[in-house]
């Protein structure tokens, strides 16, 4: 779908370069408590899509306040195309703003919900008119503008809340877990829509959510957060496959992390000894991760390919999903795992019960450190 001709298609160079963000030392504490955020550096390209992506009390939502003002950082500076808005109020920021609950006035029709922002800003009632039925048709919603909100499903009333944020033309758009609140079909509508949005308006999207298939689905970076500060940042891809340590490892999809100790190239692990192929240096406090659909899962020794690194496990078990099997594992440090393998790839001894040996390449592990 093509943008309307009622809202700008895309922000001018001009514009997108003002959608910068620049978080220096930004710093959260409430009373002698530890920090909720605690001095948190990042760079948010204009027209990004970066998702704040961490547990819950991470410190995610506090950082997308202090970004939007709903919160006073207690340290540190934020820049908005390179000008300082610390302590800049909410409103005058030009933020869109998108919440988990939609935020929506239950005694306005749709049209006027949407309309909102534009009669705050004292925009003419005839370019209101056009910049809100742009909007709604942006989001699907032509023809709804006189309904009320409890006449709409949750996912028309998330496009509401979306067309009220962006009818504007917001410098930045900060959307709070705004897809929580919905059924699982109904958030990959959404999230497919949130995609189309930002290509087609070119804005910087700052997204929040614990949800880390939502993260990988929609982002351009992601940054992952652990007890108040930043842990990795990067695309989807490049943390996936290269976690740059065991939090990143476990928390973004699924891994077998194996403790161990590493030394002169060579990983040990509960009596077995792994060629790394990674230059990390050598210490006690190592781990080699191996993603399921790279984990494979053989009978017995005999079946392990030359050169690979392999483990010996029981299986706890064997889930069919209809494209692939599911095989859990326990191994002899009393850690777990599990590997993805192709529908005909699980031959009849790969059983609940049974003895096998788990085995990998070497360059699809990845060895972390801390």
């Amino acid at each position: 779908m093509s943008v309307p001709t009622t809202l700008a298609p895309r922000p001018s160079a001009k514009k997108a370069a003002a959608g910068r963000l620049e978080l220096r030392g930004l710093t959260k504490r409430y009373g002698g408590e530890a920090p909720a955020v605690d001095a948190v550096d990042l760079d948010i390209e204009p027209g990004e899509f970066l998702t704040l992506l961490g547990p819950s009390g991470s410190g995610k939502t506090t950082t997308l306040n202090m970004i939007v003002g709903f919160t006073r950082p207690t340290s540190g500076s934020l820049r908005l195309g390179g000008r300082d808005i610390s302590r800049t109020p909410p409103h005058k920021r030009n933020f869109g703003m998108v919440f988990q609950n939609y935020a929506l006035f239950p005694h306005l029709t749709v049209a006027q919900n949407v309309a909102f922002p534009l009669r705050e800003r004292k925009v003419p009632a005839a370019e209101t008119e056009r910049l809100v039925r742009g909007a709604l048709e942006l989001v699907d919603l032509a023809g709804m503008g006189e309904r009320r909100p409890h006449e709409l499903s949750g996912g028309q009333q998330q496009r509401v809340a979306l067309a009220r944020a962006v009818v504007f033309s917001p410098t930045v758009l900060l959307l709070d877990e705004p897809l929580s609140a919905l059924d699982r079909k109904l958030r990959q509508t959404l999230q497919r829509e949130i995609k189309r949005l930002h290509r087609e308006l070119g804005l910087t999207f700052v997204f929040v959510t614990h949800d880390q298939d939502e993260a990988m689905t929609l982002s351009d970076r992601i940054a992952i957060f652990d007890r108040g500060r930043i842990v990795a940042v990067g695309t989807p891809g490049e943390l996936y496959r290269r976690p740059p340590n065991r939090f990143v490892a476990r928390f973004l999809g699924e891994s077998t992390v194996f403790e161990g100790r590493l030394a002169d190239g060579v990983f040990a692990w509960a009596g077995h000894r792994w060629a790394t192929g990674d230059a990390v240096p050598a210490g006690d406090d190592h781990a080699v991760v191996v993603r399921p659909e790279r984990m494979r899962v053989a009978p017995d020794e005999s079946a392990v390919p030359p050169g690979s690194n392999a483990a010996p496990a029981i299986v706890t078990d064997v889930s069919f999903y209809g494209t692939y099997h599911r095989v859990e594992l326990a191994f002899a440090d009393d850690s777990t795992g599990c590997a993805v393998l192709p529908v005909d790839g699980v031959p009849p001894a790969i059983a609940p019960g049974a003895p096998v040996v788990a085995h990998w390449r070497v360059e699809d592990q990845v060895v972390v450190a801390g």
